[in-house]
């Protein structure tokens, strides 16, 4: 480990130190390492670095003419070590794809052209993707005689890349947030499928996540009620793999034409550009109060999955069904879940307001920070495998994007899991260049005809042309596969390739028949079973009957929540379409909600003084099939509180001059134990005496680290220094934000004063609740007991116990 210049910091001051470090919108006054921490360790170096350098002293030298004529060299440090200059510290967590450190002092993007060269002597033909291509002579048709299949990503990609070699002279998902990371599979799977991944247990593939916002421009706020992306990219030793999905697992449409329109309705209105990344407007509801077949994915909208705390506490879908394909050509049909390890939690409305004007960057810095702090966010995957006869059993269609397969049908069998260990180092060369589509797929992965995926297939490779400059976008290193590629297209704007020889072109003989196509055996082949269908119907542009219902899931999934869930549900409809100026369209939705549930339509239309309801809106299908599943505890994200560990929550000790130091740091000491970022924010930033001995280094202030950043908070004791928290007005709001959140909060011993100045009960009738209110007090005798009881409240999130419609003053 690197040594700071810095003496070695005290025992008692070590978690202080590690938890200062673990930020990057403000810090101490005062620059402590402790030496078994890398993050500390940065920070002090960084200081020392910086502190170099008190001024620049060729200033004076750029003055001149003589000076003009010699000037002189730039002042520069020597750092300690190479983690102050590093962009992340999680660089040290290599791959194949990321490889490791960078070459210190080296700019390999000049190094000898060696690194691009290509040849393709002995090399089986690939797709960019680097995926084996089975068969290069003809395209995917149904049936010998049949139409060619939009589906043929081969054949798609090659007539693209060959429309875009001469050179002419992001709509959704512009708000990103990337990190790199591995797949590690549990067991061999290949009963299921051949892809490269899944083949046996252990195995690492290395990843690039990418979380998005989908209506906002890329400079909106990270905590605007919104759909999130989530979207997967696996370098596999076939090939790239896209799992292109979102962190709700269905949608609000069913087929790909009406996508644009969706997009246009959720958008800024384009008479005056507003509103930017919300759906709080006409246009939208107008869209979708038109459209019942999206009542289900207003279901999850409006509830609480569309605010999560965290990427790290955020599930993650596929949306579509896809298929499994074994080395023998059999195919299942799969559904895709993510479940993070830290538990599914969100925010609650007033929070991700406040957030969204005090740090827009919220869950981005909250994801590089976990990621840098070594508190690495996971997931588990997770199948539903299901076959063709299964599926045409359900009383839903499996090729409607608008529907779910509840898992007390098809129970979810997990597979493997994921980890986010490094940083990228160049946000645009990373996060903002990858070019994710759903049409990257390997052998062992196929797609099923849902008519919104068949529309995914090919505008997603459509934008990163238009987006990235031309057709070369997967020779950009982040998007480029860790399989070669070897294929025949050559040319077009930014190519980075530099082919050896004279052939173009296959088959051919010039080039001894290479690259050559690879062959079932090799290559991707497209399962030739789909849906059953008459084959006696012609092509028509129809749904099938079971689309028609647009209501039964959406009813499940509000039966299926806790009534607290089901109150902010509420709440977020209400306040949508206050935001809605045309009364005709608010009463349309209250009717489209009736459909699926009187109680919620009831709850809303109060809330809008819509009095007496309207008639609930026509069924598209009178008499729906009856639900398997009526309902899914599954679906709350109450049911997955996570692993029950701290690590990455963080939580807040206020200090001010006069506070009692030792028990607060035995809580900071006992917090970062336990893996939370426990942060000392006081009255103002630096050092602060305290009534027992060693003053405190507080790293934030009251009033740059407002209380809704925090996931819990600690009050301190001593009579001094709660008489100056007092005084501030930040105080009061920082405790009221935490209460009204029903964050935890632990009060040492004077400061349950504080509580009662804000005018919040210390204790209360509602102590029945499950766990309890999240209000511990004790004196310092109990400061122990009280810590341990505290850190189970962590743990748990949240206490709606104590939740209140309207809010306390």
């Amino acid at each position: 480990m690197p040594k700071s210049t810095k003496p070695p910091a005290k025992p008692a001051k070590r978690a202080a130190a590690k938890s200062a470090a673990r930020n990057t919108d403000s810090g101490p006054s005062q620059v402590t390492a402790a030496l078994d921490d890398a993050n500390s360790q940065k920070m002090a170096q960084m200081q020392d670095m910086a502190a170099a350098m008190p001024h620049n002293p060729t200033k004076p030298a750029e003055h001149g003419f003589a000076s003009g004529l010699q000037p002189q060299p730039g002042a520069h440090v020597q750092p300690a070590s190479r983690l102050p200059t590093g962009s992340t510290l999680s660089e040290e967590n290599g791959s194949p794809k990321t490889g490791s450190l960078a070459p210190e002092g080296v700019n390999a993007t000049i190094e000898p052209l060696d690194r691009v060269r290509v040849d393709s002597a002995g090399q089986v033909l690939t797709t960019n993707q680097g995926v084996p291509v089975a068969d290069n002579q003809n395209s995917l048709k149904y049936g010998v005689r049949g139409p060619a299949l939009l589906e043929d990503f081969i054949l798609r990609e090659k007539l693209t890349h060959f429309d875009h070699e001469r050179i002419p002279e992001r709509i959704v998902h512009a708000r990103g947030s990337g990190a790199h990371g591995f797949f590690e599979c549990y067991e061999p799977l290949t009963d299921l499928t051949r892809a490269a991944p899944f083949q046996e247990a252990g195995k690492v593939t290395p990843v690039f996540v990418r979380f998005s916002t989908v209506a906002g421009e890329r400079g909106s706020k990270d905590t605007a009620r919104d759909v999130r992306g989530f979207a997967v990219k696996f370098y596999t030793d076939e090939g790239n793999w896209d799992l292109v999905g979102n962190n709700i697992p269905v949608f609000f449409i069913q087929d790909a034409m009406k996508f644009p329109d969706l997009v246009h309705a959720v958008k800024a209105e384009p008479h005056h550009q507003m509103p930017q990344a919300a759906s709080a407007h006409d246009t939208f509801w107008d869209f979708v109060s038109l459209m019942p077949e999206s009542t289900h994915m207003l279901m999850w909208v409006m509830s609480d999955r569309a605010i999560p705390r965290s990427f790290a506490t955020m599930q993650g879908f596929g949306v579509h069904s896809y298929r499994l394909v074994n080395a023998a050509g059999e195919s299942v049909f799969v559904k895709f879940h993510w479940s993070p390890v830290a538990g599914t939690h969100s925010l609650v409305w007033d929070e991700a307001v406040k957030i969204s004007g005090a740090d827009p960057d919220y869950h981005r810095r909250d994801l590089w920070e976990r990621i840098e702090s070594g508190n690495f966010p996971e997931y588990e995957l997770a199948f539903q495998v299901f076959t063709e006869e299964q599926a045409e059993q359900f009383s839903f269609d499996i090729l409607d994007a608008t529907k779910i397969v509840p898992e007390e049908l098809v129970p979810l069998r997990p597979v493997g899991r994921m980890v986010l260990n490094r940083n990228p180092d160049n946000f645009f060369a990373e996060t903002e260049q990858v070019a994710f589509c759903t049409a990257h797929v390997v052998p062992g992965i196929d797609f099923s005809n849902d008519p919104l995926l068949a529309g995914r297939i090919h505008s997603y490779v459509d934008t990163q042309i238009s987006r990235l400059g031309g057709p070369n976008f997967h020779e950009i290193p982040i998007n480029s596969p860790i399989a070669p590629v070897h294929n025949n297209q050559r040319d077009g704007l930014h190519r980075q390739a530099i082919h050896r020889g004279r052939v173009a072109y296959e088959p051919n003989s010039l080039g001894g028949g290479c690259p050559f196509q690879a062959g079932a055996a090799q290559g991707f082949v497209s399962v030739p079973a789909r849906i059953r269908a008459d084959e006696e119907q012609g092509k028509v542009r129809a749904k099938p009957e079971k689309f028609a219902d647009h209501y039964t899931q959406a009813r499940l999934f509000f039966e299926s929540q806790t009534p607290v869930e089901q109150d902010h549900i509420a709440s977020a409809f209400r306040f949508e379409l206050s935001k809605v100026t045309v009364p005709a369209i608010r009463e349309r939705t209250v009717a489209m909600l009736r459909n699926a549930s009187e109680e919620l339509a009831q709850k809303v239309a109060m809330g809008l003084g819509i009095d007496p309801l309207p008639e609930p809106l026509p069924l598209a299908l009178p008499d729906p099939a009856k639900p398997e599943v009526t309902r899914s505890p599954a679906l709350s994200l109450m049911a997955r509180p996570g692993d029950g560990t701290l690590r990455g929550r963080k939580v807040a000790l206020l200090v001010a001059p006069g506070v009692h130091g030792a028990s607060l740091s035995a809580v900071q000491a006992a917090l970062v134990e336990h893996g939370a970022v426990a942060r000392l924010v006081g009255t103002r930033i630096g050092r602060m005496p305290t009534s027992d001995g060693d003053p405190l280094d507080a790293d934030a202030s009251l009033e740059n680290e407002p209380g809704f950043l925090f996931d819990a908070l600690v009050l301190p004791d001593g009579d001094e220094g709660v008489a100056a928290l007092a005084q501030d007005g930040h105080t009061m709001e920082f405790i009221k934000d935490q209460f009204r959140h029903c964050k935890a909060i632990l009060s040492l011993g004077a400061s349950r004063l504080l509580l009662a100045k804000a005018g919040l009960p210390v204790s209360m009738d509602k102590s029945h609740a499950q766990g309890g209110t999240g209000l511990v007090f004790a004196d310092a005798a109990g400061a122990k007991a009280a810590t341990a009881e505290f850190i189970a409240g962590v743990a748990r999130h949240r206490h709606f116990g104590r939740e209140m419609d309207p809010p306390p003053l």
